[in-house]
């Protein structure tokens, strides 16, 4: 597999990286619905990192919104592109990301990204930089809360609570399993928090982490071990 260089306009450091996010800030989209959840199609991106190396994997599964099923999947290994700042890890990713998304034949649909929208520091996670890229609807779930505030849901499959900074809701700790912890929802673009959860919930009909995820994350260390065999 080829290994992708890094975009010879990518920012080179903290301070062009935060230019980056203001600038496109502004471009976020969140008064779109977005498509029902069941309908369509939905693509997992997800990467993993080779950090001797300095190369990182992406892969993009596409799945029957209705079924779960795998329709198409794709993944690209390139460079790391960017050093390890908190609240800028999107720019070691999306590179490879968008390469992976590029590679696939049909259209992804709606995007679930491992990562954060608007439950970001600076309002711009993961989900959001890469809807305003492409243009396509994109749900942030994270495995943790980041930075913010909130109290524990319910214990049923379902109940949420909001995830709070500054005074607003940002984001959403989800229970998507009885009994076990929440994920964190958040919008990227073009989706709404309210549909972005209930996404979240059809897509995880038996696991804490949606399908999605799940099928994103296994592909990627497969595709980061035959690059790095």
């Amino acid at each position: 597999m080829r290994i992708i260089d890094k975009p010879a306009d990518w920012p080179a450091d903290e301070a062009a990286a935060l230019a980056v996010q203001d600038e496109l800030r502004g471009q976020v989209v969140l008064g779109e619905p977005g498509p029902p959840p069941g309908t369509g199609l939905v693509t997992g991106v997800d990467v993993a990192y080779d950090d001797e190396r300095d190369l990182v994997a992406a892969a993009a599964v596409v799945l029957d919104a209705r079924t779960l099923t795998v329709v198409e999947e794709a993944t690209a290994v390139g460079r790391v592109s960017f050093p390890y700042i908190p609240g800028l890890l999107a720019f070691r990713e999306i590179p490879t990301v968008l390469a992976a998304l590029g590679a696939l034949r049909g259209e992804p649909g709606l995007v679930v990204c491992d990562g954060y929208g608007r439950a970001h520091p600076r309002r711009f996670g993961l989900a959001s930089h890469l809807g305003v890229l492409t243009g396509l609807p994109v749900v942030g779930v994270a495995k943790n809360p980041f930075t913010f505030s909130y109290e524990q849901p319910a214990p049923g499959r379902g109940a949420s609570t909001p995830l709070v900074a500054d005074g607003e809701e940002v984001g959403r700790a989800l229970r998507t399993q009885e009994g076990v912890k929440p994920v964190f929802v958040s919008a990227g673009h073009r989706v709404t928090l309210d549909n972005a959860c209930a996404h979240t919930l059809h897509l995880a009909p038996r696991y804490r982490i949606p399908e999605t995820t799940r099928r994103a994350d296994s592909l990627c260390r497969r595709a980061l071990k035959e690059a790095t065999a």
